[in-house]
């Protein structure tokens, strides 16, 4: 298996909190997407919606995956105020988290 170029993806699987509106969760989307922006080391967001039939997400209902070059890059986010204000209104908002930093491989074939 070979490891991509340095990247790394850094992912979390969230729950909402009862009572967290569809409208807040676009903003705190937008949030979430503007530190692209703000922290140099950041270079993309995507993130989605749990559409699996296979009822196997234990509750979680969102995924965020970003992209850095390096762990190095994901520390320096991490401290970043940017990073670390948005953080504080984010979580204020989760039932539930699970957050996986990962280097993504290839198996060729």
């Amino acid at each position: 298996m070979e490891q991509g170029n340095g990247l790394v993806k850094h992912m979390l699987l969230v729950k909402f909190k009862d009572g967290v509106s569809e409208n807040q969760i676009d903003e705190l989307t937008k949030g979430y997407a503007n530190l692209v922006n703000l922290i140099e080391t950041m270079k993309s967001l995507h993130w989605g919606k749990d559409v699996s039939i296979e009822n196997l997400h234990q509750g979680f209902t969102h995924v965020f995956e970003s992209t850095f070059e390096s762990t190095e890059g994901i520390a320096e986010y991490i401290a970043h105020p940017a990073h670390v204000e948005f953080a504080n209104l984010f979580l204020s908002n989760l039932e539930k988290v699970i957050v996986i930093d990962y280097k993504p491989s290839t198996i060729p074939i």
